[in-house]
């Protein structure tokens, strides 16, 4: 009897939820994910005249994702502010210092360090943008000569070496953690008890965002003739009649 009420009560113990708590908020990841999607989407059809104006219209929203993070950043909730952003960067000589100064690994804090590292790959992407962005439109525009196309494809392999670091920092600290880090930017929360660092989802903000960036791509297409990839069409092959008269 008592071996029964015991597994019993460990069967539903397993059916509890795990505990977690919201840490990132819908319209942080909808800007994440769509970021990532037009810059992988743009440095894929970099190559090629019929991929152009794809091209272009990723670039140009990759500029308008920036300007919508920067806003957010200033007026959205206190977890999203640009302000946090620096803070953390501002502890890296401390961090750094107290890393110079430890006599054994286990007196290092290396989970601000982690933070610290994640922070400034975040901060450099979307630094890296701004360059990207202009000499792609200087580019596109023919403003100069070939050596702003040639600054442009060097920005963008940099911001592509920017985010191989990005996730390969993600991957360490999750092997190091043995913790999923990138979960969250899926769902939103990680385990673990406590209050919710986002308290509100703003869950209309970020269908807001994703329809304004759906909007932009079509009214592009509509403004091609084309679209926004040019699909060859094949030369119909003709046979010259010769006229033996």
């Amino acid at each position: 009897m008592n071996t029964t009420m015991s597994t019993q009560a460990t069967a539903s113990a397993h059916m509890q939820p795990i505990p977690s708590r919201r840490v990132i908020d819908a319209p942080t990841r909808a800007f994440h994910w769509l970021f990532a999607l037009c810059f992988l989407g743009a440095y894929l059809s970099a190559d090629g005249e019929r991929w152009r104006l794809l091209h272009v219209t990723l670039g140009y929203t990759l500029a308008g994702l920036l300007v919508f993070r920067l806003a957010y950043g200033m007026l959205g909730p206190r977890h999203v502010r640009l302000n946090l952003l620096l803070s953390k960067l501002s502890s890296g000589g401390t961090w750094l210092h107290s890393l110079w100064q430890a006599r054994a690994v286990t007196d290092v804090n290396w989970r601000q360090g982690q933070n610290l590292l994640l922070a400034l790959a975040v901060v450099v992407l979307l630094v890296t943008v701004v360059p990207v962005t202009l000499t792609g439109y200087a580019s596109f525009n023919d403003w100069s000569g070939d050596w702003l196309g040639d600054l442009h494809e060097w920005t963008g392999e940099a911001f592509l070496w920017g985010v191989l670091v990005h996730l390969g920092a993600m991957l360490v600290f999750s092997l190091w953690r043995r913790k999923n880090l990138s979960m969250p930017m899926l769902t939103g929360r990680t385990e673990g008890r406590g209050p919710d660092l986002a308290q509100h989802n703003h869950g209309l903000l970020a269908w807001a965002l994703v329809a304004s960036v759906l909007t932009y791509w079509t009214w592009e297409w509509q403004q091609s003739p084309q679209g926004l990839i040019r699909w060859e069409t094949p030369t119909a092959l003709t046979s010259p009649i010769e006229n033996n008269d």
